[in-house]
């Protein structure tokens, strides 16, 4: 008879994957990720059938964090510019109180293992912050291109804001507002 599994269990290897993946990157083994969560490789795979079933739970469960972050009591009152700002400092703020897993989804994004269902199942995470960015540029300059596209640059501009703020924490307020009125500029 097999064991129950433990959501303490399967929490301890998600954080462990965490940490593994942003200092090792995706190569690094299982049996490194299971030593890290304290449990045996083989446990791991009570809880993972694959690397790649982990690490694409891995993805959606991130992406879905960090939509939270960004999307959570979006002031649907408020203008426009005020309703970007809001996403924009609720992304910020989970990117720099969140780098481990940070660095683990820039990982994450651009791995082979990570399915177009994990993809998709990742994007309804961002349904609001997708109506509103459809909404900021639909006057701008950007009004013609993919959606997608606009939000990698708008992505761009977001990783460029936080490395500059973690290098000079100093500044990071000047940061992140010359990081936001260019994001603004782009949109409109």
């Amino acid at each position: 008879m097999a064991r129950p599994r433990s959501d303490e269990k399967r929490s301890s290897i998600m954080t462990a994957a965490i940490r593994i993946i942003a200092t090792h990157g995706l190569r690094a083994p299982t049996a490194m990720i299971a030593k890290e969560a304290g449990v045996s490789n083989g446990a791991l795979f009570l809880y993972f059938t694959t690397k790649a079933d982990l690490l694409n739970q891995l993805y959606v469960n991130l992406k879905a964090d960090m939509a939270m972050a960004m999307a959570t009591e979006i002031p649907a009152k408020a203008d426009l510019r005020s309703q970007v700002l809001h996403v924009w400092n609720g992304w910020l703020g989970w990117a720099i109180s969140h780098p481990q897993e940070r660095r683990t989804l820039a990982h994450l994004g651009v791995s082979n293992d990570v399915t177009e269902a994990s993809h998709r199942a990742s994007n309804e995470a961002y349904a609001d912050v997708e109506a509103l960015l459809g909404r900021s540029r639909a006057s701008g300059a950007m009004r013609e291109a993919p959606l997608l596209f606009v939000a990698s640059l708008v992505a761009g501009i977001v990783d460029a804001t936080v490395d500059y703020m973690t290098r000079d924490p100093a500044n990071a307020e000047i940061h992140a507002t010359a990081g936001f009125e260019a994001l603004w500029r782009f949109l409109g």
